[in-house]
């Protein structure tokens, strides 16, 4: 498996990989770090020739400047932490295939030997792909615009009360609900041309370049999840001025977000003004000033409550006179700058 995985036999210890490479030896050991990978003794033959060979080529893309050593550590963990996952999931697999073949692991290599490598030309290609994506992003901003500043629509959505489901539920009947959700959330954000930036367990936070596509994210989410057997969803997002940096969304706009959804009932989204201001003039949703409230961050935060307006009456609701005056009232209170 050493062979397979890591391209030969552990020899090297952790100084004579910096030796070989020509890296310095604590510059190694922040980098393995970073990566993820817990410490090992100087004296621990745990290195391949591959590992001396990454070293290498890390030492040549610094003398490219395209890596300084100022950020190596922060790319190195960026990559850890999003390579792990997919790690952790392919691990998972292979130990399914393992499983199958409990009685005879020369065929489950064979067949990991053939997996492995197949996984490895899809991981390219779709790498390929985010670079084409964010390349053709990167080019159609204005010579003025930073590349890592955008005004971007963020939201959170997250699975209401899944802490006290979680606890009843077995490992394999949760992991079948979070794969759903997750999986739900990324077809969903695609079709609507966002991106996930990450996951958190019962959690996904999602940027768009639309404030629309944002608020329909955040309509349909909860609608397409509903089942009797799944907790309900809720939504929240703002817009305003983001920094992005190695594949992370940093900005107060993500904090609002954040706030919002967490003040957000199930099943509802809740979004910051300057997102509902984007909406106005636009008949398909319903905007609504909720009471102010004040939360950790944000004194007399006020939210509003985004509803997708009915083209078909629905009984017992009222789309005369009384709306008409709400949406007035409505714009009087997007007019009011905030305080």
């Amino acid at each position: 498996m050493d062979r397979l995985l890591l391209g030969g036999p552990r020899r090297w210890t952790r100084l004579e990989v910096a030796r070989r490479s020509g890296v310095d030896p604590e510059r190694t050991q922040r980098l393995w770090r970073a990566l993820g990978f817990a410490d090992v003794g100087d004296d621990d033959a745990v290195f391949t020739d591959a590992d001396v060979e990454a070293l290498t080529t890390l030492g040549r893309l610094i003398d490219s400047g395209f890596v300084d050593l100022a950020t190596e550590a922060s790319i190195a963990r960026a990559m850890g932490q999003s390579l792990s996952r997919l790690a952790d999931w392919q691990t998972d697999m292979l130990a399914a295939l393992l499983r199958e073949h409990p009685d005879d692991p020369v065929d489950a290599v064979a067949a990991a030997e053939t997996l492995l490598p197949l996984m490895r030309e899809v991981q390219d290609y779709v790498w390929r792909r985010h670079l084409a994506a964010n390349a053709e992003r990167l080019l159609a901003a204005g010579p003025d615009d930073r590349a890592d500043r955008r005004e971007l629509a963020v939201g959170f959505v997250d699975l209401v009360g899944y802490t006290s489901r979680s606890r009843g539920m077995g490992g394999r009947e949760l992991g079948a609900m979070v794969e759903d959700f997750e999986g739900l959330a990324a077809d969903l954000v695609a079709r609507h041309h966002g991106r996930v930036v990450k996951t958190v367990g019962d959690g996904v936070l999602f940027t768009c370049a639309s404030p629309v596509d944002a608020v329909e994210i955040g309509l349909l989410l909860p609608e397409e999840w509903a089942a009797e057997d799944r907790p309900p969803l809720r939504t929240g997002a703002a817009f305003g001025m983001v920094l992005t940096r190695l594949g992370d969304v940093y900005s107060p706009v993500v904090n609002l977000a954040s706030r919002l959804t967490s003040l957000a009932r199930p099943g509802t989204l809740l979004v910051d003004q300057e997102l509902a201001r984007l909406l106005r003039g636009r008949r398909a949703y319903r905007v609504r000033p909720l009471r102010r409230v004040s939360v950790r961050g944000y004194d007399h935060l006020q939210p509003w409550l985004v509803r997708r307006r009915p083209g078909v009456p629905v009984p017992g609701e009222d789309t005369g006179p009384f709306e008409d005056f709400l949406d007035e009232l409505t714009d009087d209170v997007l007019d009011t700058p905030p305080t």
